[in-house]
């Protein structure tokens, strides 16, 4: 029988991608949830939804257009489907703009994965997949940042709801015996992404002769993960649900698991911008006599921010046999195609 899937965030970049791959399957009947909000061009989420619906072939794709935060919406959304697995990955993102408008994040991020825990115990489903965040991680200085890695130092309210939301999954995940799985994602990148990620604004900034910000004087690493890579490991975890099991004092366990999704691979902020300018001189974005030092302006650390992000994914490949492995080359390279072609430079 054909497993009937909800995608919250159906409209950004990785739930368009995942629900993109979803339907290549004839196996899965897809549910895409999305507010369709303007923290970023509404316009490429749009079409982003052209890119569903182009993978859909037979009409497996069905679009709410609804806010997690409100609870009626979400209750009305789980009545009228019977759901096999759901997968969160709607959220306000940000870590910046977390400090401009806190109050959006605990709305989507807190209020919103709360009604989705409550609508998971009133719709019993086989697994609950959501989005947590490398951010959690914090200024931790042990890296490769592992999963056992205490998490309780977050430097934005960005961070600190993701953890909230492993925490609360955690505590239904017992209480109510419902599988779940968090993932914390590792700096997303690739075609169709945010604009508001920095290589994507620093492409845009560049393109047209302007001046980029570079942080902590270009000493930061961040562990880049194509976007491919991500929606594999989320399709694999998908149908590896965490058992339900009984402890010794009769009661459920938690059946709740967390998993890095990184590249594993960190790369250092100056080799990054170096490497963009490059594929995007080579792909006809920018001119071949292009300068990058003249563009740069080294600034200090900004609030909320962290120096490195780096992933460890031996649980993940244990499990599902699967390990990211997309070259930063070649995922920018994707990107800077698409770049060319979407705003037809």
């Amino acid at each position: 029988m054909p497993r009937k899937v909800l995608v919250t965030g159906a409209a950004g970049f990785i739930g368009s991608f995942l629900c993109a791959r979803l339907l290549k399957s004839d196996c899965n009947i897809v549910v895409g949830f999305d507010n369709m909000n303007e923290y970023y061009d509404v316009g490429i989420k749009e079409d982003r939804l052209q890119l569903i619906k182009s993978a859909d072939k037979d009409g497996r794709f069905n679009f709410v257009k609804g806010d997690l935060a409100n609870s009626d919406e979400v209750e009305e959304l789980f009545a009228k489907n019977t759901f096999d697995v759901v997968v969160n990955l709607a959220a306000q993102a940000g870590v910046r703009y977390s400090i401009e408008n806190p109050r959006a994040y605990i709305d989507t991020n807190i209020v919103g994965f709360f009604n989705i825990l409550e609508a998971c115990r009133r719709y019993p489903v086989e697994h609950l997949v959501y989005a947590s965040s490398s951010s959690v991680y914090g200024g931790s200085v042990e890296i490769p940042f592992l999963e056992t890695d205490r998490v309780d130092s977050p430097v934005s309210l960005y961070a600190a709801t993701k953890k909230s939301d492993e925490l609360m999954a955690a505590a239904y995940s017992k209480l109510y015996k419902i599988p779940a799985t968090g993932l914390r994602f590792f700096t997303v990148y690739g075609p169709m992404g945010r604009p508001d990620m920095a290589y994507f604004s620093f492409t845009d900034k560049l393109f047209r002769g302007e001046t980029i910000k570079v942080f902590n004087m270009g000493n930061c690493q961040r562990d880049f993960t194509y976007i491919d890579d991500i929606v594999e490991g989320v399709c694999r975890v998908m149908g590896n649900p965490p058992a339900v099991r009984i402890g010794e004092d009769g009661l459920p366990e938690a059946a709740h698991r967390i998993y890095n999704i990184g590249n594993s691979n960190p790369d250092n902020l100056m080799d990054f911008l170096k490497m963009l300018v490059e594929v995007l001189v080579e792909e006809g974005v920018l001119p071949g006599d292009y300068d990058l030092r003249s563009h740069c302006e080294l600034v200090p650390m900004q609030p909320g921010d962290v120096a490195i992000t780096y992933a460890d994914t031996s649980a993940l490949e244990r499990d599902t046999g699967f390990r990211p492995k997309t070259s930063l080359k070649d995922g920018l390279r994707e990107f800077a195609k698409w770049y060319k072609s979407y705003y037809r430079i």
